[in-house]
């Protein structure tokens, strides 16, 4: 677990400035794909090249057969699959980062300034550095989701087409330097059909995530600018008020 240990550090940061829905998609991300993945299957895979065996003692044909089944191993392929879906909202962390600093500058030159007339204010974030997620930083974040929603959907889909979600305890093979059709057998086989199944299950379960944290972010946005309508109709309303007591 030491080498996600960048990894996991940089996502924590993610979680201050993220919505609710992006906080659990993150602990799913932390808890059962990146400790799971590092705790236990790579004990159950190891080195599966070697404990394979095949019903010949043709040099090299072993390894042909392996890679012709295997084009990536299951391990390194979940490895890029975690970094490549954290790579969006890494994105996002460093735009927000930006802006902090920005609005802390833009404080400060408020403080050393303050006889002179301000146009500008800090609009992201408060004087505890909370972040507001509207405007600019709003497109950022949910770029981020569409993003992650893409890769996690391509990497599924390149898993079905690589190796498929069951793994199959024989291998056929008659690819050179084999001398005929050779049977290889793979080790522990339903136990790592177990592992795919459950990182299967976990990346669906992500996508889900993402999905409604989309529809979560366009409701909550609809529902803002609502609320801006009410208050400028009913300011209107006040003021029309206002204008026909003045001419009574």
């Amino acid at each position: 677990m030491g080498e996600w240990g960048f990894l996991s550090s940089l996502l924590d940061k993610v979680q201050t400035h993220s919505t609710i829905i992006g906080k659990v998609w993150l602990s799913v991300l932390f808890i059962f794909r990146i400790m799971v993945l590092g705790a236990g299957a790579e004990k159950v895979w190891g080195d599966e090249q070697s404990n394979m065996i095949c019903n010949t003692k043709q040099p090299g044909c072993k390894n042909v057969c392996y890679d012709r089944a295997f084009p990536i191993s299951h391990i390194r392929f979940w490895v890029l699959q975690i970094i490549f879906v954290s790579m969006p909202t890494l994105i996002y962390l460093g735009h927000v980062v930006h802006i902090i600093h920005k609005e802390n500058k833009m404080r400060q030159y408020i403080q050393t300034h303050s006889s002179c007339e301000i146009s500008k204010v800090p609009k992201y974030t408060d004087d505890k550095g909370h972040v507001k997620i509207k405007g600019n930083l709003l497109g950022t974040y949910m770029a981020s989701i569409v993003f992650r929603i893409i890769l996690e959907s391509a990497f599924i889909v390149g898993q079905y087409y690589l190796y498929g979600f069951v793994m199959d305890p024989r291998i056929v093979c008659s690819r050179a330097p084999c001398p005929f059709t050779v049977e290889c057998f793979m080790s522990r086989p339903t136990e790592k059909t177990i592992f795919i199944i459950f990182m299967l299950v976990m990346s669906c379960v992500s996508l889900l995530f993402n999905v409604v944290e989309i529809f979560y972010l366009i409701c909550c946005r609809l529902r803002c600018n609502q609320f801006k309508q009410r208050q400028a109709l009913s300011g209107s309303y006040i003021i029309s008020i206002w204008v026909r007591v003045q001419f009574i």
